[in-house]
C-alpha cells in the first residue's frame, strides 16, 4: 500500500513561490499516476495538477496553468508542485493523491500541507 507525506508548505507573499513535495513509500509507488489537490477554507477539495507515472503527460486546472508545474523523480519516489506567482486565493491545504489523473479513483492521500498567501 502506498503512503504519501507532503511537505514544503508555508507562508508567502502574493507573487511569491513555493515548492511542495510529496514523498511516496511502497514498493509500487513509482507506478502510480499522481495528483495534487487544493482545499481552500470552507470549500471542497479541487484538482490542481496531475502527472502520469512515467512523467510523459501532465494536466492542470485552468486556474493554475502557466503558474504551477508538476514533476516527479521516480528514483526518489517524490512528486513536486512548483507554485509561482502565488495569489491569496491559492491559500489552503494541498494534498497529494495516488490514482488516475484528475478523476481517480485515488488509492492513497497524504495528510496535506498548509499554504498561506498573504496579500
Amino acid at each position: 500500500q502506498v503512503q504519501l507525506v507532503e511537505s514544503g508548505g508555508g507562508l508567502v507573499q502574493a507573487g511569491g513561490s513555493l515548492r511542495l513535495s510529496c514523498a511516496a513509500s511502497g514498493r509500487t509507488s513509482r507506478y502510480y499516476d499522481m495528483n495534487w489537490f487544493h482545499q481552500a477554507p470552507g470549500k471542497e477539495r479541487a484538482f490542481v495538477a496531475g502527472i502520469r507515472w512515467n512523467g510523459d503527460s501532465t494536466d492542470y486546472a485552468d486556474s493554475v496553468k502557466g503558474r504551477f508545474a508538476i514533476s516527479r523523480d521516480n528514483a526518489k519516489n517524490t512528486v513536486y508542485l512548483r507554485m509561482n506567482s502565488l495569489k491569496p486565493e491559492d491559500t489552503g491545504v494541498y494534498y497529494c493523491a495516488a490514482g488516475e489523473i484528475r478523476t481517480g479513483p485515488f488509492g492513497a492521500w497524504g495528510q496535506g500541507t498548509q499554504v498561506t498567501v498573504s496579500s
